[in-house]
């Protein structure tokens, strides 16, 4: 099978700006395993880790939420139902939902994962301030411009430094998927394995 020359310099070019991204070295591997640390000190005080997003990265909430829950036996839950996003939405405004369910759900042993591949979005920041009220340890993971308001929220700051948000949320999804696997303890094992 052969492949159009102009699509294999594009893709070469896009796998080598997600390879760019995801390097890793040491500052990434210390990230991981505080958020390791964070999300099993979670664990023990009978908090969960709670995922926030919106559009791709409330899809990787769901992911991560399903996967740390199953495979790595630490509670964790994301706020993507239909009625409750339109129902906050519809009562305190889009900017303010996501502050008010961290508000109706959040207890101070939680733990608050930020996602926003821009690190712009005004509901999740405005969620990150709502957390910090109520005393939840927070990660963030963000993208795009370096000096985006999100970074330099959490206790833990990822950022993929690329422009393009599937890059981003690659990278995202990919460093969250390494801290559950970190947990486990091994890359490999049964869909209906882990450790709990």
């Amino acid at each position: 099978m052969s492949i159009d020359p102009d699509q294999k310099a594009f893709l070469d070019d896009y796998v080598g700006r997600l390879h760019r991204v995801i390097t890793t070295d040491d500052a990434l591997f210390a990230q991981i395993s505080a958020t390791r640390a964070a999300w099993l000190r979670t664990r023990e005080r009978g908090g969960r880790v709670i995922f926030i997003g919106n559009g791709g990265s409330a899809g990787i909430a769901s992911h991560l939420t399903i996967d740390l829950s199953k495979n790595a036996a630490i509670p964790s839950l994301c706020f993507n139902d239909a009625s409750l996003i339109t129902c906050l939405a519809n009562d305190y405004g889009f900017e303010e939902w996501i502050s008010h369910a961290v508000r109706l759900n959040a207890h101070a042993e939680d733990c608050l994962v930020a996602i926003s591949s821009s690190g712009r979005s005004k509901n999740i920041i405005n969620a990150v301030a709502k957390a910090r009220e109520i005393g939840l340890e927070v990660v963030t993971l963000s993208g795009m411009s370096a000096d985006n308001p999100l970074r330099k929220l959490g206790d833990i700051n990822y950022w993929a430094d690329s422009r393009s948000y599937n890059i981003v949320e690659t990278a995202h999804q990919f460093w969250m998927m390494a801290v559950i696997d970190l947990i486990i303890g091994r890359p490999e094992y049964p869909a209906s394995d882990g450790i709990s």
